[in-house]
């Protein structure tokens, strides 16, 4: 549960009132659909960038109004945290407890929300992840779940922060099993598992991914069962949690359904691994029904990230065991993309990681010399 792909590199270091919301959520709608139109009138503009000092930079998030955080690693392999703004102007940071001196450990950003306060986590000297929050005006608080673990590798991870300032993410316990949480502004912890999360080393309940969490509070994520097996859930605002499973979903320890992103309206989307242990991308509707896809050409299709008006962000692996960005319309229509720049060998490539309300992609590529970079796709 610790890695999205295990083949490519980790970014984990270590590790209103109703009617209103409506309204709002209805203008932004209408908003994301002729923001969505225009841009099929222009061609999409990608800018490539590297955090300062960086051997290699890794953007994890991105928020309505362009700014972007994520992680890079210096020329000791440690771990810190960036923000970059709209107009390029990078911050970095390091959180105090982090470990400065510790090998591909850190300090990693994961989410970012409209104000520009971020989340992510932590590994201290002992090899213990903990939470955090950076304010906007750039203050660290840190914070560890309830019954979190304090052994090597265990801890609390931040991975979504929303406009009003929740978090959600999880945290391994003690005998290595995972639980998922959100944390309310005022710093108040809540804990929750999957009714059919497994309770053995390295099962249990995991909101994993930057755009886990919504405006309106909803989460979504994955659990792994008894058997090992992988499947989605998604958390209302009050709480009730709802399982589920993408059509053809395999069922051997290591498949199942992975649940990455949701937006307002509580679309889902994610990949699903078959009984071939092939991945392919879905959309999940606010009411249930799951539509599964596949990008061109791909060998295994991931989708990551869905805007406003359902337009998902995601990436898939050719033949050659190359990696490529693409975008799939509300209708179904799929473009790929590459970054110029972007080696052509295996492994290498293009890999979004987030898409904002307007459509605008972030994520990193990795060149012909094994070297990350980050990029903005603007449509």
């Amino acid at each position: 549960m610790r890695t999205r792909k295990s083949s490519k590199l980790d970014l984990k270091p270590g590790f209103p009132k109703l009617t209103k919301l409506v309204a709002w959520a209805a203008a932004l709608y209408m908003l994301g659909l002729a923001l969505s139109a225009a841009a099929n009138h222009h061609k999409a503009t990608i800018i490539t960038f590297d955090a300062p000092g960086a051997v290699s930079t890794m953007p994890t998030d991105i928020n309505l109004v362009g700014a972007i955080t994520g992680l890079y690693f210096d020329s000791s392999n440690v771990v810190h945290g960036f923000l970059r703004a709209r107009d390029g102007e990078f911050t970095t940071f390091v959180d105090r407890g982090a470990c400065r001196s510790c090998d591909n450990l850190g300090t990693g950003a994961l989410s970012i929300n409209l104000v520009g306060a971020v989340t992510g986590a932590y590994t201290d000297a002992n090899n213990v992840n903990h939470g955090f929050v950076r304010a906007s005006d750039g203050r660290l608080i840190n914070f560890d779940a309830p019954h979190a673990g304090r052994g090597a590798n265990q801890g609390t991870w931040g991975f979504g922060i929303n406009n009003a300032g929740e978090i959600a993410g999880d945290y391994q316990d003690t005998n290595n099993v995972y639980h998922g949480f959100v944390r309310a502004p005022d710093g108040t912890i809540i804990t929750f598992d999957a009714p059919h999360a497994g309770a053995g080393a390295n099962q249990g309940t995991g909101s994993n991914y930057p755009a886990c969490l919504n405006p309106a509070g909803a989460i979504t994520g994955l659990y792994t069962d008894a058997n090992g097996v992988l499947h989605g859930y998604v958390r209302g605002p009050k709480g009730a949690v709802t399982e589920f499973d993408a059509p053809q979903a395999g069922a051997d320890p290591g498949q199942g359904t992975v649940a990455y992103a949701i937006n307002l309206a509580g679309t889902i989307t994610g990949w699903y691994i078959d009984w071939d242990s092939v991945s392919h991308g879905f959309v999940r509707a606010p009411d249930g029904p799951i539509t599964t896809f596949d990008a061109p050409g791909a060998v295994l299709t991931e989708s990551v990230g869905i805007d406003l008006a359902g337009a998902i962000a995601g990436d898939y692996l050719d033949a050659s065991n190359v990696w490529h960005g693409f975008v799939r319309a509300p209708d179904g229509t799929i473009t790929p993309f590459d970054v110029s720049g972007a080696g052509a060998e295996d492994g290498q490539g293009t890999i979004p990681y987030a898409i904002n309300p307007e459509g605008e992609i972030t994520g990193f590529y990795v060149d012909s010399s094994n070297v990350a970079h980050g990029f903005l796709r603007q449509p």
